[in-house]
C-alpha cells in the first residue's frame, strides 16, 4: 500500500491543531454493531468529514443508497468488507482505505491504469553502473561523463538530515545542474518535504495552503491556511538548474514536494502527471472495530489551485519512458533530463541565467 502523510510537519499539524473539528474522532456509540449499523457508521463519518466530494462530483447520498439496498445478511465479513471497500472506491481516491484484521482495501487504478514509466534496475545498471553513494532514502552519484548530477529519493518516509543533504549536493558542485528522480515515490512525511525544498531557495516561500473541515456539510471548510518554506540557513542551497523526474506513482507527500518545487525559477518539473493525492488524512473506527482512514483535509498549492488529481509536468517536459529503448540500456526521460541540462549550461554561461525553463521554451 503506498504511503500516505504523516501529521508530522510543524507548519501544517499547528493549523489541524488549531481546529476543533479535527480535535477528536466520530463517535459510533449511536450504531448497531450489525451489517447495516456498520455500514450507517461508515457512510456517515465519510459524509461528514471527508473533503473532495464537490470536486470529484461525487453524489455521495445516492452511491450510500445503491450499497445498502446490496446488503445481505447472510454474507461472512469477508463479503461484507469487500462490499464497503467497494463503495470507498467509488471516490477514487487512494489516500482511503478500509482496515480490517483481515485485510486493508486500497484504490490502486489512479496509478495502475497508467505506464509504469521507471525501472531502477535500468538506472542502476546503465547509468549508475551499480556504484553509487546512499543514505536518507537517497542512491546518488555525480555522472562526470554527462557533468549532471543525479539522485533518487524512494520515499518521503525516509528521514532527510540538513548534513546529509549538504553532503550529497557537495559531491555534485561541479555538475551542470541535478536530476532528482521522484519517480514511484509514494509519499510519506510532509517534514521531510519542506527539509528537502529548503536546500533548493534562497529566500522564504509561500509553499500552499491548507484548509479543514468546520462542520458536516460538504462545503463547510475553514479559511485557508497559508504555511511558508525557509531556506535552509547555514547549509549547502543548490540554486543550479533542477529536473525533478515524476510519473503517475508520485503520490501524496511526493505530490506536494512537485507542487512546491514547480514554481521555482531554476526546476523543470519532467515525465508524466503525478498521481495526485493533496489530502491530509484523518482516522475514524466503526462499531465493529474496524477503521476508516482517508482524506479530510484539502491541501493547495500557492495559487490555491488544487492538485488532488495529479500536476503536469512543465509545458514542454513531457516524457515517457520508451519500453524498447530501455531494453537497451535507455531511460528516455533520463536522457532528456541530463540533454535538457546540458544545453542549458552552453547556452548560459552567466550565474544569473538561473531558469532553466528557457531551454524548453526555445524549442516551441
Amino acid at each position: 500500500m503506498k504511503k500516505g502523510w504523516r501529521h508530522t510537519c510543524a507548519t501544517i499539524a499547528f493549523a489541524l491543531a488549531s481546529s476543533a473539528g479535527l480535535s477528536g474522532c466520530h463517535s459510533v456509540d449511536s450504531w448497531d454493531n450489525d451489517y447495516y449499523g456498520n455500514f450507517d457508521a461508515l457512510w456517515t463519518i465519510l459524509d461528514e468529514h471527508y473533503c473532495f466530494f464537490e470536486d470529484k462530483d461525487v453524489d455521495w447520498e445516492q452511491i450510500g443508497q445503491k450499497y445498502r439496498s446490496e446488503i445481505d445478511t447472510e454474507w461472512d465479513n469477508r463479503m461484507f468488507f469487500d462490499h464497503c471497500a467497494a463503495m470507498l472506491a467509488e471516490l477514487k481516491d487512494g489516500h482511503t482505505n478500509l482496515i480490517s484484521w483481515f485485510d486493508v482495501s486500497y484504490y490502486n487504478k489512479w496509478w495502475s491504469d497508467y505506464p509504469q514509466n521507471f525501472n531502477l534496475r535500468l538506472i542502476e545498471e546503465s547509468y549508475l553502473d551499480f556504484n553509487y553513494s546512499s543514505g536518507s532514502g537517497f542512491i546518488y552519484k555525480y555522472l562526470e561523463d554527462r557533468n549532471v548530477g543525479y539522485a533518487r529519493y524512494a520515499s518521503f518516509t525516509s528521514g532527510v538530515s540538513d548534513s546529509f543533504v549538504d553532503m550529497m549536493l557537495l559531491t555534485m558542485k561541479e555538475a551542470d545542474g541535478l536530476v532528482l528522480d521522484i519517480r514511484d515515490n509514494g509519499g510519506g512525511d510532509v517534514t521531510n518535504v519542506e527539509k528537502l525544498v529548503s536546500h533548493f531557495i534562497n529566500e522564504r516561500i509561500l509553499g500552499g495552503y491548507i484548509t479543514h473541515k468546520t462542520g458536516p456539510g460538504h462545503n463547510e471548510f475553514s479559511e485557508p491556511y497559508a504555511f511558508y518554506i525557509d531556506p535552509a540557513s547555514d547549509h549547502v542551497r543548490w540554486l543550479k538548474p533542477v529536473i525533478v523526474l515524476t510519473n503517475r506513482s508520485t503520490f501524496s507527500a511526493a505530490n506536494n514536494f512537485v507542487a512546491v518545487m514547480r514554481n521555482l525559477p531554476n526546476v523543470i518539473i519532467m515525465g508524466a502527471t503525478t498521481g495526485g493525492g493533496a489530502g491530509m488524512p484523518f482516522s475514524s473506527e466503526l462499531p465493529c472495530g474496524w477503521g476508516v482512514r482517508f482524506s479530510a483535509s484539502p491541501l493547495y498549492d500557492s495559487n490555491m489551485v488544487l492538485t488532488e488529481n495529479g500536476i503536469p509536468p512543465t509545458p514542454g517536459a513531457e516524457v515517457d519512458l520508451d519500453p524498447e529503448l530501455a531494453l537497451n540500456g535507455i531511460d528516455t526521460m533520463l536522457e532528456e533530463a541530463i540533454k535538457v541540462l546540458n544545453e542549458f549550461a552552453e547556452q548560459n554561461k552567466q550565474p544569473e541565467d538561473t531558469d532553466v525553463r528557457s531551454v524548453l521554451a526555445k524549442k516551441e
